[in-house]
């Protein structure tokens, strides 16, 4: 049977040896998250320069009266790397409620007593109640504080949806710290959270998810963040996610550097992307040149409905932003443009041309800013052709892309 007790309850703790005489009372307990996530795997007596230990084997009971010892061998404490200390690694300390998407502060931790004589981390406390158990703990009997507590609703995080922030990589490793809850988050939610997070934090996030999240991620933080975080990473760190997101954000995102930094980050990057970002720093940033993407799906005005989707099947990555074909003739120049829906009419043998929307609206690399939200509004458009001088197609803008300029402005 189970019975809970909590973290600020067990410091202070008496532990007794075989005979029943006291031995010390417990300052901190520690996980081993390499061997069990979520068991104690060891008890610190003690304090000052006399820190003891013990293994979770040698205990034979734990209650609210005390844990009392099967095996009272106790060995002077040594720091471990691979331990994880609940009173000084995670109390007080900021931690990521993947569940909530938010960051909280550890103010308790909930333990399950196992048989008796075995701890494990339930939950991690955030709320009021544990609040009042620290305020009181040491000045009333813990059972009083128990019947205190009662009526305030509990405010908690389930151990194993929790996400500890560590910003050595090397013990990350060794606690076996995984962001993978924060990689199945929406980018928008983690980017929130990001933005909470102290420079080191963010550093320490951006280092160890998946370059494709953090891609995703960082698209999504305001532009001082962005700049502040791509300094903070290794060049090859930086470079690797800055491949994965679309050219004009990662041309966005190296415009907020200062040019030594954004130079060596951009020479870091792989051929492709390198090319298609660095024809867009050449435009000013308040121009359609500096707002467009380069990832579209353009094809000959002469092209079928059969050839279209089989041209959309070949640029799958690009399907969750897409909502229209672009058709350009032998030289290049746009022509048409089709809305994805349209494809639907069309049997398989249709041109394309004949599904192209009439009044084609598009804009030059250099037209202002403001010019292009006008078109949006005005016409209420979804993306927005760009053209150069000669009318050769160069890029696209999204009704996306003019949110966040109308967001930041």
């Amino acid at each position: 049977m189970d019975t809970m007790l909590y973290l600020t309850e067990l410091v202070g703790l008496v532990v007794y040896d075989v005979r029943g005489r006291k031995i010390g009372r417990i300052r901190d307990a520690a996980l081993v998250p390499l061997i069990d996530p979520a068991r104690v795997d060891r008890f610190l007596v003690g304090g000052g320069w006399s820190w003891l230990t013990f293994q979770h084997d040698q205990v034979k009971s734990i209650s609210l009266k005390g844990i009392h010892l099967r095996d009272e061998h106790l060995v002077p404490y040594h720091a471990d790397e691979y331990l994880l200390r609940l009173v000084r690694d995670l109390m007080d300390k900021q931690i990521i409620d993947a569940l909530g998407r938010k960051v909280v502060r550890v103010t308790d931790v909930t333990f399950a007593i196992r048989d008796g004589n075995e701890l494990r981390v339930m939950e991690v406390d955030v709320g009021l109640r544990s609040v009042v158990r620290r305020i009181f703990q040491g000045v009333l009997p813990r059972r009083w504080i128990r019947r205190m507590q009662g009526p305030i609703a509990p405010n908690s995080i389930r151990w194993e949806l929790t996400n500890i922030l560590e910003m050595d990589p090397q013990r990350r490793l060794r606690l076996n710290i995984s962001h993978k809850l924060l990689e199945s988050m929406h980018p928008a939610d983690l980017a929130d959270i990001v933005e909470d997070l102290s420079p080191d934090h963010r550093e320490a996030i951006f280092e160890s998810i998946d370059s494709e999240v953090a891609a995703e991620t960082l698209s999504e933080v305001n532009p001082d963040i962005q700049a502040s975080i791509l300094e903070s990473l290794e060049v090859e760190k930086a470079a690797d996610i800055l491949d994965e997101m679309a050219p004009d954000e990662a041309a966005d995102a190296l415009g907020e550097l200062e040019e030594d930094t954004s130079a060596g980050i951009l020479e870091e990057m792989e051929a492709e992307p390198k090319s298609e970002v660095r024809e867009l720093l050449e435009f000013k940033e308040d121009t359609a040149g500096g707002m467009m993407n380069t990832e579209y799906v353009a094809l000959h005005d002469q092209a079928t409905v059969a050839g279209a989707l089989a041209a959309l099947r070949g640029n799958e990555e690009l399907l969750d932003s897409l909502n229209m074909l672009f058709l350009i003739d032998s030289d290049g120049k746009l022509t048409g443009a089709v809305p994805l829906a349209r494809l639907l009419c069309g049997e398989p043998d249709t041109r394309i041309s004949t599904l192209a929307v009439e009044g084609l609206i598009q804009v030059t690399v250099l037209a202002k800013e403001n010019k292009v939200t006008e078109l949006f509004d005005k016409y209420n458009l979804l993306s927005l052709p760009v053209v150069d001088e000669e009318g050769t197609l160069e890029g696209v803008i999204t009704a996306d892309d003019v949110i966040t300029v109308l967001r930041q402005g």
